[in-house]
């Protein structure tokens, strides 16, 4: 058995997906400090672009230590908050843009992700 490039198929398939995401389904993800996550929130709530998103507290866990607090290193964990909307890819990457415009030095962690399948139950 030969061994997969993986480097080779992600890369076609981010290649395929930007071709079809013109305006596809994406799910944005946004990490942030808990002192930055009323600052966002009502960031993203005054968008009119966003039609709505959900936010949880997480705890990240990582290489980063040298920007941990002696507690967190400790802990082995940093207190973050994660935002999260369905959108389409096109409007997710321009409020990307608009986010490094409005918070910047803010050190916000995101991804783009496509969403095959979306729906509501019931």
């Amino acid at each position: 058995m030969e061994p997969t490039d993986y480097g080779n198929i992600h890369n076609r398939y981010i290649t395929l997906w930007k071709a079809k995401a013109v305006n596809s389904n994406a799910l944005l993800s946004l990490i942030v400090a808990p002192e930055a996550e009323e600052a966002v929130a009502a960031w993203l709530l005054d968008d009119e672009t966003i039609p709505g998103f959900s936010s949880t507290p997480i705890a990240g866990h990582g290489s980063s230590e040298s920007s941990m607090t002696l507690a967190e290193q400790v802990a082995g964990r940093r207190r973050r908050v994660m935002f999260f909307t369905h959108l389409e890819q096109s409007v997710a990457e321009r409020v990307l843009e608009r986010l490094r415009e409005d918070f910047p030095g803010a050190d916000i962690h995101y991804w783009i992700a496509p969403v095959l399948v979306a729906g509501h139950l019931g």
